[in-house]
């Protein structure tokens, strides 16, 4: 009887009485997700809020899943977890990680997403180096990231935290953009972040300045992001080497970014597409005043 009431008054505090109503959204009970995860039994590694583990809903299709702890709401946080659920399940895009449901019975509510097999963006440039990565697959990375991004400001939401970590492939490769959590998640009425919150190499200047968070801070990023898929150099590598600093110089001494490109994709035939790579990232990393 304790266990239940315990299970109702999580539900209630976790906005539950908000989100039942809402009828595209999928609610899982506590005993779903243990049989969802195998009771937790394999851990994917850890998110911005906490784990991350593996798991299979009980649909034809055997569908994977990720599970993702969240932050703990209290009365003051109901209203902006219950926005940011109904934001994130109106998010209806192949290049946008997809939202299945949540688990609002437990003291931390649990978040079910689409699965990437393939880890981030992160993993596969500077963790899985050995892995081979074609410049076609760059190619298609940096297009369907973009095509996400676009869609997302087309809703009128702006991610604020774009950069590798945070664009997550699934088994073809295919870039989901996740992780535009409530701390940085904000409507295009609200122009200015009440806190700053963000990875620094990759925030916009105006955005770390001012806490103007425009589309343009979004693009910034993606900047960082296009220098490091052609590059597959860090944000910061070797001893203190700032990949954004490092090839602007380079670019703008030498008219070109050839000597920065990664040596597994530099051939004669795709000089020309990484040049041209190489001249959008330097525009997305001019600094905008305006909003």
């Amino acid at each position: 009887m304790h266990q239940k009431k315990k299970l109702a008054e999580n539900f209630e505090m976790n906005g539950g009485n908000i989100l039942k109503r809402v009828t595209d959204l999928t609610i899982f009970t506590e005993k779903d997700l243990n049989k969802i995860t195998k009771n937790y039994s394999k851990c994917l590694g850890n998110g911005f809020f906490g784990k991350v583990y593996k798991g299979t809903l009980p649909d034809a299709s055997e569908t994977v899943v990720a599970v993702k702890s969240f932050i703990k709401v209290d009365e003051e946080r109901i209203e902006e977890f219950t926005e940011e659920v109904m934001i994130q399940l109106k998010m209806n895009h192949p290049n946008v990680l997809k939202l299945m449901g949540c688990c609002l019975q437990l003291d931390v509510p649990m978040l079910v997403y689409e699965f990437a097999a393939n880890g981030s963006l992160r993993d596969i440039l500077h963790i899985n180096k050995r892995q081979k990565l074609s410049t076609e697959s760059r190619l298609d990375i940096a297009i369907g990231s973009a095509k996400g991004l676009r869609y997302m400001h087309s809703q009128d939401i702006r991610h604020g935290d774009v950069k590798p970590d945070n664009i997550l492939l699934n088994d073809k490769l295919i870039p989901k953009i996740s992780d535009f959590g409530l701390s940085k998640l904000l409507k295009l009425g609200e122009k200015i972040a009440q806190k700053v919150v963000g990875c620094e190499g990759y925030m916009d200047p105006v955005f770390r300045n001012t806490g103007l968070l425009t589309p343009k801070s979004d693009v910034y990023s993606f900047g960082v992001v296009l220098l490091e898929l052609i590059s597959r150099k860090q944000l910061v590598y070797g001893q203190s080497g700032s990949l954004v600093i490092e090839f602007r110089h380079i670019y703008e001494t030498e008219q070109s970014g050839r000597s920065m490109f990664d040596e597994e994709i530099v051939t004669e035939e795709n000089i020309l597409i990484l040049e041209e790579i190489g001249k959008l990232a330097m525009k997305c990393l001019k600094e905008h005043q305006d909003g």
